[in-house]
């Protein structure tokens, strides 16, 4: 692979990763498709070897991802709505205010969705703080598995 298809690997690799963190891009399937690139271009063995791993890794991640948060979240008596209201809260919030917006519409729809099912200022807050820490812990999870995999390309890379 050529020095510039390297450093555009990197870079997409690098895009991934701020996806995580970034609603609204597939940080997981961007990291992913960047090890498929550096996989397809490269020698056979470490690297389908390492796009193995990598598949393995981020599949086992989102099958994490998807677990934590629902039980935590389950326990609180988080509702479907909620997340539709907030989902909704979200796209407005990033009309409303460009791109910073949507988390904060996106909170605010659940804070207002909790308040109205439980009445009250307390509960509403703590529910919104529980939800707020499962997605945190979700977000974590994510961003340590492509950041492993975007660890273990960097090392393959620096070996050969």
């Amino acid at each position: 692979m050529a020095t510039w298809q390297l450093v555009l690997c990197g870079l997409v690799m690098l895009l991934g990763l701020v996806g995580v963190v970034v609603p609204g891009l597939p940080g997981p399937v961007i990291v992913w498709a960047a090890a498929l690139w550096w996989s397809l271009t490269e020698k056979p063995g470490p690297a389908w070897a390492f796009l193995a791993g990598a598949t393995a890794l981020l599949l086992l991640e989102q099958a994490v991802k998807w677990l934590l948060p629902a039980r935590r979240m389950r326990g609180a008596g988080i509702t479907r709505r909620t997340f539709l209201l907030a989902g909704i809260a979200g796209i407005v919030g990033f009309f409303v205010l460009p791109v910073i917006g949507a988390p904060i519409g996106f909170v605010a729809g659940i804070y207002g969705a909790e308040r109205h099912r439980l009445g009250g200022h307390g509960e509403a807050w703590v529910s919104t703080r529980t939800v707020m820490r499962a997605i945190g812990t979700s977000v974590l999870v994510e961003l340590f598995a492509c950041l492993l995999v975007a660890g273990g390309w960097l090392a393959l890379v620096v070996v050969h």
